[in-house]
Parts: structure tokens; sequence; C-alpha cells
């Protein structure tokens, strides 16, 4: 039995080195990209349209509703 939570135990690990991993490898392809302003610009403009563009869907798929 200690085995198995042992084997457990290593997922989050596991999950933590893989996030770090694309996180760094998706960095190093942006970087030459923010060296140039007007890259940098449309990668902003980029980001942040599909952070609004998820948040809207969310809240509409949850029916969330402002008060």
């Amino acid at each position: 039995m200690k085995e198995f939570f042992d084997n457990v135990l290593r997922y989050p690990r596991y999950m933590i080195a893989l996030i770090l991993g694309i996180f760094f490898a998706l960095f190093q392809r942006i970087q030459p990209l923010i060296k140039n302003r007007t890259a940098a610009a449309a990668l902003v403009g980029f980001v942040a349209s599909a952070l609004a563009f998820v948040f809207f869907t969310l809240r509409a798929m949850l029916g969330l509703v402002p008060t």
C-alpha cells in the first residue's frame, strides 16, 4: 500500500514539471517577438482578446448575470 501512495504522490510533481516545461518552451518562442515593439503590442492585444473571449464565453455558458 505504501508503494501505491508513493506513486500517487509523484503525479503533482509531474504536473508541475510539465506545466513549467510548456511555459518555458512557449516563452523562448515568444521572446524574439517581445523585442520588436510592433510585435509586442500585437502579442499583448492577442492575449487580452483571448482572455476576454474566455471570460465572456464562460460567463454566458454559466448563466452569470452581473448585479
